[in-house]
């Protein structure tokens, strides 16, 4: 069988992206340079040939999708669990005045699974709701086929490092992600008649801006 592909992209750059405001769940869409931003991104990602677009029903995430929907002809799939983290009475602050007000529990949310930032869900409880949302959309994906997940920074990080297998308390070390960078996910499919060991996915790319070429080492 043929290996598939997951592709999970970042919104582009919105107005609180641009002033470091904690956006979460607020529906704030794209700036001028975000909806540039998309519409490069979107040019370069055709060349993965894409056979289904999912995406957050927030505004920016969506406008995002739509740009790389309309150049390959493509209808868009929102789905209210591919949003971003909850974050609470969070949302809408800048960094400046989340470290002044919530120094502590920023630190520990940072570098943890299990804190509830402003009161909001937790990295385990978006992973799980994200997880739930790509395993729904890859039911129409075939062998050899691309599935586009447009998103949002934080919830694509905790996607990653669940579907990835990785500890929770480990899913820290992945960095943060660029405005409308993409990570790909390649399905670990063994060859016929031979058994597939580890993850059922691998990561290709992270945070990338560009496409991801065949890579040559002794190890796979």
């Amino acid at each position: 069988m043929t290996a598939r592909r997951i592709v999970l992209w970042r919104h582009g750059r919105t107005a609180w992206n641009a002033g470091r405001r904690f956006q979460g769940q607020t529906d704030v869409p794209l700036d001028e340079v975000g909806i540039e931003q998309a519409a490069r991104a979107a040019e370069l990602l055709t060349g993965l040939r894409p056979d289904r677009i999912v995406c957050s029903d927030l505004v920016r995430a969506q406008q995002t999708a739509e740009a790389l929907g309309a150049l390959v002809g493509m209808p868009v799939h929102p789905d209210s669990r591919l949003r971003e983290t909850f974050a609470g009475e969070w949302e809408g602050l800048t960094r400046g005045e989340l470290e002044a007000r919530f120094g502590d529990e920023l630190a520990r949310w940072s570098a943890g699974s299990q804190v509830r930032p402003g009161g909001g869900e937790t990295r385990v409880e978006v992973a799980e709701r994200m997880v739930a949302a790509i395993d729904d959309a890859l039911a129409a994906v075939g062998p050899g086929q691309t599935l586009i997940v447009a998103t949002h920074g934080g919830s694509a990080r905790a996607a990653i490092g669940a579907l990835l297998e990785l500890p929770p308390d480990h899913w820290a070390s992945l960095g943060v992600l660029s405005n409308c960078a993409w990570s790909v996910l390649v399905e670990n499919v063994a060859p016929e008649g031979q058994q597939a060991y580890g993850p059922a996915w691998r990561l290709q790319e992270y945070n990338a801006g560009t496409l991801p070429v065949p890579a040559l080492a002794d190890d796979r």
